[in-house]
């Protein structure tokens, strides 16, 4: 029996490709996995890379590297609306004290307080008309960043979504990889001359335990693999070798 392609054990995980390390995916037998991760970790654990992992690196750079603004846009809103409500306070300010002038002027009152009055007043409405244009320019700077943002956070949905498509196509690629072997394994494991395989691991019918123990058999990993109850019940029923000879690591059972 084979138990690597390249002589070595590629052991870690490749969290690029979204597959554990082998050992975590294998570790425990039956896996909690399906069987295209169990043989895609498999695969890995053999130093087999899949042709997909160049661009699910660059995308995975890419959207990291996507910076979405945060806008407070509501802010802006209300400070535009309390400019414009200052101003149009002064402008009514304004208003008043003029015909306050043009009254007393009429019958000849002394007007000098009145125009010190209008002078402020002019001056503090030509400053609040100052701060409603500086409002209204940064509501529509925080406009056109809240756009920037809505289509940042789409660009990194779309990227997301690629990214998760593109991973799961190199599980599949990698578990196609190394199904042959899965297949040829899976008779000499308990529970696995009663499985269907089918051609890919999409189409496998059959039990978890032998799946698991089949794709623990054709991996390259150091051990020790835990048996759960289920799978020394398995093993316990068949006429066949050693759970040990069978996986080719050392294994540890749990505690009745």
């Amino acid at each position: 029996m084979s138990r690597s392609d390249s002589g070595g054990n590629a052991g870690g995980g490749t969290p690029g490709l979204g597959i554990p390390s082998p050992e975590a995916v294998l570790g425990t037998v039956p896996t909690d996995r399906s069987v295209r991760v169990s043989l895609a970790a498999a695969a890995r654990s053999r130093g087999r890379t899949a042709s997909l992992a160049s661009e699910i690196a660059q995308l995975r750079e890419e959207i990291a590297s996507i910076t979405v603004p945060t806008v407070d846009l509501q802010s802006a809103r209300r400070q535009l609306a309390d400019a414009t409500g200052e101003e149009g306070r002064l402008k009514e300010r304004v208003a008043t004290i003029r015909g306050d002038v043009r009254a007393r002027r009429a019958v000849d009152a002394d007007t000098a307080a009145s125009i010190a009055e209008l002078q402020d007043a002019a001056a503090a409405l030509s400053v609040a008309q100052t701060d409603r244009i500086a409002a209204e320019q940064g509501l529509e700077q925080a406009r056109r960043r809240a756009k920037q943002a809505r289509d940042e956070r789409e660009r990194r949905l779309r990227l997301t979504d690629r990214l998760r498509n593109r991973r799961r196509d190199a599980r599949t690629e990698l578990a196609n990889s190394i199904y042959p072997a899965f297949r040829e394994a899976l008779p000499a494991v308990p529970e696995g001359d009663l499985a269907t395989p089918g051609r890919d691991a999409s189409e496998y019918e059959g039990s978890r335990v032998a799946a698991s123990l089949a794709a623990v058999r054709i991996a390259s990993i150091d051990g020790p693999v835990s048996l759960s109850p289920a799978v020394v019940s398995a093993f316990e029923s068949w006429d066949g070798p050693p759970a040990e000879r069978v996986l080719g690591v050392r294994t540890t059972r749990p505690e009745l």
